[in-house]
C-alpha cells in the first residue's frame, strides 16, 4: 500500500444514506419524538381559548402650511412614518400608563404581557392602496379584559395627544427664551473676552511686535552659524596637534609638566643608569646572583621614588592620569618643540569648549525666542477673531428677537394626531389551535429527534457497513460475512477425533457449518486466490483491530473452503496471550506453537478435525509463555513456519489484534499475506486508519465485512427468495 491508498475516497451524502442513518438511529429519534408529543399533548388539550378585540386609529399631522400668496394656512402634504408611529404607539413608557389605569381591575397585568399580546398594523386596501388608518389588536383568554386594555390605551392615546401639543408650546416658547438669555450673555462675555486679552497680553501691534522678534532670532541663527565655522576649524587644528604629538590633550598635560619638573628628570636618569646597569650584570650573571637582587632592588626603590614624584607634580593641576612603569619612562622627556605643540593643543582644548559653551547659551536664547514667536500666531488669530465674534454674536441676538415673534404662530400647528375612528368592543373567538399546536409539536417532534440521531451519529465513529468499510479501508474488499441469525437450532455432525468430551462450542461450530456462512467464505477464499494468482500463497495470516471481531470464526471458515478445495490446510493458532481455538473446538492445548517455538528439539503432530467430510489439522496455541513477543519474533519461528510450509498446501494463523501489541505484524513477516476482519458497528474509522497504517509495509490482501445484516448479503436474500432456511446445518 501507498500513503495515497491509506486515505479512503468520500463519497456524496445521499438520502439511502440520511435514511439509513435514521433507521439505525431510530431509538433516539422514536424516543425524542415521543418526549416532544408526552410534554405538548397534554399543554394543547388543556389550553384556554383565545379572544380578540381591535380598534382603528386615524393617524395624521396637525401641521398646515402658509400660502405666501394669500397668507392662509391649508392642508400639509407632510410625509407620515408610520414606522416610528408604531413603534411610538407600542413603547413601554406608553403601554405603562395603560398599566397603571388597569391595575385596579387587573393587579397581575404587566407591560410584557400587553406588549406580547398587543398588534399594530397599518390597514392597507384590497387594491394595496395605503390608508392613514392603523388596526390596533389585543389578544386574551378573556374577552371583557380585551376590550377594556384597548378602552385604557385609546385613553393613553387621546391623553398623550393633548400632552404633547402643551408640551411643544412650553418646550418652544421656553427654547426661544433660553436662546435669547444665552444670546445676551454670550455677547457680554465676548466683549469681556476682548478686553480681557489686549490687557493680559499687553498688545499695541500683534504683527509688528512678531516681526521683531523673528529679526531678532534671524540674528541669533547667523552668530550661531559664525561660530560653528570657528569651532570646526579649530576642532581640525586641534585634531591635527593630537596627531603630531600623538597624544590627548590630558596625556600632553601630564608629559610637559613631567618634562618641566627638575627633581623628576633627576630621578629618571638615575633610574635609566640602573636599569642600564642591571642589563650588564644580567648578561654576566643569573637573576640569583647577589648583585642582580641589589640592582633589582635598587631598581624598585628608584621606580617607587620616581612614582611619588610624578604624583606630586601632577597633584597641583587637573585630575590625574594614570601612569604605568612603561610611561614613567617615557612621559617626562619631551623637547622643546613637544612642549610647544603641547602647550598649543591646550589651549586649543580650552577655546573648543568656550566656543561650545557660548554656541549652548545661544541656543537656549534662540529656543526661548523661538518658543515667544510660536505664540504670536495664536495670539494673533485670537485677535482676530474677537473682534467680529462681538459683532456676529450681537446680530444673532436680533435674529433671536426677530424669530421669537413668529414662533408663537407656527407652534399651534405642528405634531401628530391619534384619532379613533373605530372603539374597541368585546373579544371575539380566533378559534381553538389545538390541532395546529399538535401538528406543530409533530413537526418539532420530528425535527428534534432527527437533530439528536444525526448528533448520535457525529459522535459514533463506528463503521456501520460494508460499503463505508470498503470507502474507510485502502485494501479490496474480499467479502461479506452475514450476520448470524437468532435461533435455537442444534444438532450438529462434527467429527473431532482428538476431542477431549463430547461438548462442542457450537457458537463456532454452528457458524462454521452455516451454509450462507460456507458460501461466503468460499467467495472470499477465491477472491484472495485471484488477488494472488501470481505469486503461490503459502501462508495466510489473519487478524482484526481489536478484540471480539470474528476472526477466529474467519480462519477457521477460510481453512475449510481451502479443504473443501483438497487442499492441505494447517491452522495455526498463533495467539499466544489469549488463545481461544483450543477452547472453541474443544481440543488439547497442553503442547502447541509455543511448546515447538521455545524447544528447537520438540516434536509436535497437530490435530485434526474434520466438519462436513473436509479435514484440516491444528496447531494450538499451547502453554502461554512470558514473552511471547521474543518467540513470535525468533529465527525458530521462521523455521518453523518454512518447514510448514513445504508439509502443507495453505498454512493460516489466528493472531491477536493489530491495535496495542505487536504479535501480529512480527508474525506476519514471516508470512505470504494478512487478511483484516472488521466487525460492522464495532470497529471504528479511526481503529481501521491506524491498523491499515501498521499493515502498510506488509502484503496486506484486503479486507473482510463481518456480521453484515441481511440486507446486505446476496447469497442470504437468495436464499430467501427461494424459500430455504436462513440456518441449515449439515
Amino acid at each position: 500500500m501507498t500513503p495515497s491508498n491509506l486515505q479512503g475516497t468520500e463519497t456524496d451524502f445521499g438520502y439511502g444514506q440520511i435514511f439509513a442513518i435514521l433507521v439505525r438511529r431510530r431509538f433516539w429519534l422514536l424516543g425524542v419524538f415521543c418526549g416532544v408529543l408526552a410534554i405538548a399533548i397534554p399543554i394543547a388539550l388543556t389550553k384556554e381559548p383565545t379572544y380578540k378585540s381591535s380598534m382603528q386609529l386615524l393617524v395624521e399631522p396637525y401641521f398646515q402650511e402658509k400660502n405666501q400668496n394669500s397668507q392662509q394656512f391649508t392642508a400639509s402634504n407632510l410625509e407620515v412614518d408610520y414606522a416610528t408611529q408604531l413603534n411610538l404607539m407600542a413603547s413601554s413608557q406608553l403601554l405603562q400608563k395603560a398599566v397603571d389605569l388597569l391595575h385596579a381591575e387587573y393587579p397581575t397585568i404587566k407591560v410584557d404581557e400587553i406588549k406580547n399580546s398587543l398588534t399594530l398594523t397599518r390597514i392597507i386596501q384590497a387594491d394595496k392602496t395605503e390608508t392613514k388608518l392603523v388596526q390596533v389588536e389585543y389578544t386574551s383568554n378573556d374577552p371583557i379584559k380585551t376590550q377594556k386594555v384597548l378602552k385604557a390605551i385609546q385613553t393613553v392615546y387621546q391623553d398623550f395627544n393633548l400632552e404633547q401639543q402643551k408640551q411643544r408650546l412650553t418646550e418652544g416658547l421656553a427654547f426661544i427664551n433660553n436662546q435669547l438669555l444665552a444670546a445676551r450673555e454670550s455677547v457680554i462675555q465676548s466683549e469681556q473676552a476682548l478686553e480681557e486679552f489686549r490687557k493680559n497680553q499687553n498688545l499695541i501691534d500683534p504683527a509688528q511686535q512678531a516681526t521683531s522678534v523673528a529679526e531678532t532670532l534671524n540674528k541669533i541663527e547667523q552668530e550661531r552659524q559664525v561660530l560653528r565655522a570657528q569651532y570646526q576649524e579649530l576642532q581640525s587644528r586641534y585634531i591635527a596637534l593630537q596627531q603630531n604629538l600623538e597624544r590627548s590633550s590630558q596625556e600632553a598635560i601630564t608629559a610637559s609638566r613631567l618634562s618641566e619638573s627638575s627633581r623628576y628628570q633627576a630621578l629618571l636618569n638615575e633610574l635609566q643608569k640602573t636599569e642600564l646597569a642591571l642589563a650588564e650584570q644580567q648578561v654576566r650573571f643569573t637573576n640569583a646572583s647577589p648583585r642582580v637582587q641589589n640592582l633589582l632592588e635598587q631598581r624598585q626603590r628608584q621606580r617607587t621614588l620616581l612614582q611619588e614624584e610624578a604624583q606630586r607634580v601632577l597633584s597641583r593641576g587637573s585630575p590625574q592620569a594614570e601612569l604605568t612603569t612603561k610611561s614613567l619612562l617615557t612621559e617626562g622627556q619631551l623637547g622643546n618643540m613637544d612642549l610647544k605643540l603641547s602647550s598649543e593643543l591646550v589651549e586649543a582644548q580650552t577655546t573648543l569648549k568656550a566656543l561650545k559653551a557660548r554656541d549652548s547659551t545661544l541656543a537656549q536664547t534662540q529656543q526661548q525666542i523661538r518658543t515667544q514667536l510660536n505664540r504670536f500666531p495664536r495670539l494673533m488669530a485670537e485677535y482676530q477673531r474677537l473682534q467680529p465674534e462681538v459683532q456676529f454674536k450681537r446680530d444673532t441676538l436680533q435674529k433671536l428677537l426677530e424669530a421669537r415673534q413668529e414662533l408663537g404662530i407656527e407652534l399651534a400647528r405642528g405634531g401628530f394626531k391619534w384619532q379613533v375612528v373605530e372603539a374597541p368592543q368585546p373579544g371575539q373567538k380566533i378559534g381553538s389551535q389545538t390541532k395546529q399546536d399538535l401538528m406543530v409539536a409533530v413537526v418539532v417532534g420530528l425535527f428534534l429527534g432527527g437533530i439528536a440521531a444525526f448528533g448520535r451519529e457525529v459522535l459514533d465513529d463506528a463503521v456501520h457497513t460494508s460499503d463505508e468499510l470498503k470507502r474507510r479501508v485502502p485494501l479490496p474488499l474480499l467479502g461479506i460475512i452475514p450476520e448470524v441469525p437468532r435461533t435455537g437450532t442444534s444438532g450438529l455432525l462434527i467429527n473431532l477425533p482428538f476431542r477431549k468430551s463430547e461438548a462442542t462450542a457450537p457458537s463456532t461450530v454452528q457458524m462454521v457449518s452455516w451454509l450462507p456462512f460456507r458460501e461466503s467464505l468460499d467467495l472470499i477464499y477465491k477472491q484472495i486466490q485471484l488477488l494472488n494468482s501470481a505469486s503461490a500463497l503459502s501462508s495466510l495470516v489473519v487478524t482484526s483491530t481489536l478484540a471480539g471481531e470474528g476472526k477466529t470464526t474467519l480462519v477457521l471458515g477460510l481453512a475449510f473452503s481451502a479443504a473443501r478445495l483438497h487442499k492441505r490446510v494447517l491452522l495455526i493458532d498463533a495467539d499466544l496471550r489469549r488463545p481461544t481455538l483450543h477452547q472453541q473446538l474443544n481440543l488439547s492445548n497442553e503442547q502447541g506453537l509455543s511448546t515447538l517455538l521455545a524447544n528447537d528439539t520438540a516434536v509436535i503432530n497437530p490435530q485434526r478435525i474434520s466438519v462436513s467430510g473436509s479435514d484440516i489439522d491444528i496447531l494450538t496455541a499451547g502453554p502461554t509463555p512470558s514473552d511471547p513477543v521474543k518467540l513470535l519474533s525468533s529465527q525458530r519461528m521462521k523455521e518453523v513456519m518454512a518447514a510448514f510450509e513445504q508439509t502443507y498446501d495453505l498454512v493460516l494463523l489466528d493472531t491477536p489484534p493489530l491495535l496495542g501489541m505487536v504479535d501480529t505484524i512480527q508474525i506476519a513477516s514471516f508470512c505470504s499475506g494478512v487478511v483484516m476482519v472488521g466487525r460492522i458497528d464495532r470497529v471504528t474509522q479511526s481503529q481501521l486508519t491506524e491498523a491499515t497504517t501498521m499493515l502498510s509495509q506488509l502484503n496486506a490482501i484486503g479486507v473482510v465485512a463481518n456480521g453484515a445484516s441481511s440486507s446486505t448479503n446476496r447469497y442470504v436474500n437468495y436464499a430467501e427468495q427461494n424459500g430455504s432456511p436462513l440456518f441449515q446445518l449439515n
